[in-house]
């Protein structure tokens, strides 16, 4: 995760277009959070938004991969092998992990902090300008194989049987914040909101005036809109914006575990789900999947409403997020519909 500046630059409780939506905006994670409650009062949103400023703040502190916190002091350990003390929220995240890595045959894996490291994407600013890392260097870590499953978790204690497992939640952090904060704001009697986190997002409780939720074209612009009512995530994993660039040639920050090389074939990828979590991880396996093979991981992982973009603008969608997705008149893109394998 990208440097914090965790700061609540917005408490002070704003009347949006309609008079009962109490909005704040945070910085954390290196991207803006937006959160908008609907149908309360001052009072309570005041609270509210106090509370997911102290929680944010913790996750940050506590999942950074490279900045000195407790994820940083998991990763020294495992590199020295030694059993550490974990808490329960990077407990889950590396259950979950793994069981997504299984999934996803790989292409989600979380252990891979070391080959990101060595690209440089350690870092909040972008892009990077120079060489790649050599092949030597990458075949290097290649040899290792670094996986999340390497890791055991026994009690409240973990360790690897790796020690080139490196543990960064770049690719799962997001969704499984905008989960939590979404527990908290129900746990506190709020019935409607949305949790905006740098554009990925987790909506509940619109009803009768539902969120519009915006699905961008990679490099700017937007393909159309989603509306939710219920309970959604929307995720989107993406190549344009975070980069490495060598002279003519770029190269993305969504990495392939399996060559080590960023990913190709695919500049956007969006998923619709009930849970952040999954919504978040998803996607970048989605992306690392590429344009052939990437209804396969969808199917692996139960899902049915996808976008995907690739390199020249075409759109790939499945039957479901067809019937979500209200496009933009003057969308010119190429679209097919994808019928998902069985899972």
């Amino acid at each position: 995760m990208p440097k914090l500046l965790l700061a609540l630059l917005l408490l002070t409780l704003v009347a949006c277009s309609k008079p009962q939506d109490q909005y704040a905006v945070f910085y954390v994670f290196g991207t803006t959070v937006e959160v908008t409650l609907r149908g309360t009062d001052e009072k309570q949103a005041s609270a509210a938004f106090s509370a997911l400023q102290q929680r944010f703040q913790s996750m940050h502190r506590d999942w950074h991969a490279w900045e000195p916190g407790h994820l940083t002091e998991i990763n020294l350990a495992f590199s020295e092998g030694r059993k550490i003390d974990i808490q329960d929220d990077i407990a889950f995240l590396i259950r979950r992990s793994q069981a997504l890595e299984s999934a996803t045959g790989g292409r989600f894996n979380p252990a891979i902090g070391g080959l990101i490291a060595l690209w440089g994407f350690h870092t909040s600013d972008f892009p990077i300008i120079g060489p790649p890392p050599s092949k030597a260097a990458i075949q290097s870590w290649l040899a290792r194989r670094p996986s999340s499953l390497n890791i055991r978790i026994e009690g409240k204690q973990a360790s690897s049987s790796n020690p080139a497992v490196q543990l960064d939640f770049g690719g799962i952090a997001k969704g499984y914040a905008v989960d939590i904060a979404r527990d908290l704001l129900i746990e506190m009697g709020i019935k409607s909101a949305i949790i905006n986190a740098g554009g990925d997002l987790r909506a509940y409780g619109g009803g009768d005036q539902p969120w519009r939720i915006a699905v961008s074209k990679p490099g700017g612009g937007v393909i159309g809109g989603i509306d939710i009512s219920g309970d959604e995530a929307v995720f989107t994993s993406g190549s344009s914006q975070r980069f490495r660039q060598d002279r003519q040639e770029r190269y993305a920050h969504i990495l392939d575990p399996a060559t080590g090389w960023p990913v190709s074939g695919l500049s956007a990828a969006t998923v619709v789900t009930g849970e952040g979590t999954l919504a978040d991880a998803a996607a970048t396996a989605i992306m690392v999947a590429g344009k052939n093979d990437w209804p396969e991981v969808a199917s692996a992982l139960g899902l049915d409403t996808i976008l995907v973009i690739d390199e020249k603008g075409d759109l790939y969608m499945t039957e479901k997020m067809r019937d979500r997705l209200t496009l933009e008149s003057d969308n010119d893109a190429q679209i097919t519909i994808v019928i998902l394998p069985e899972s």
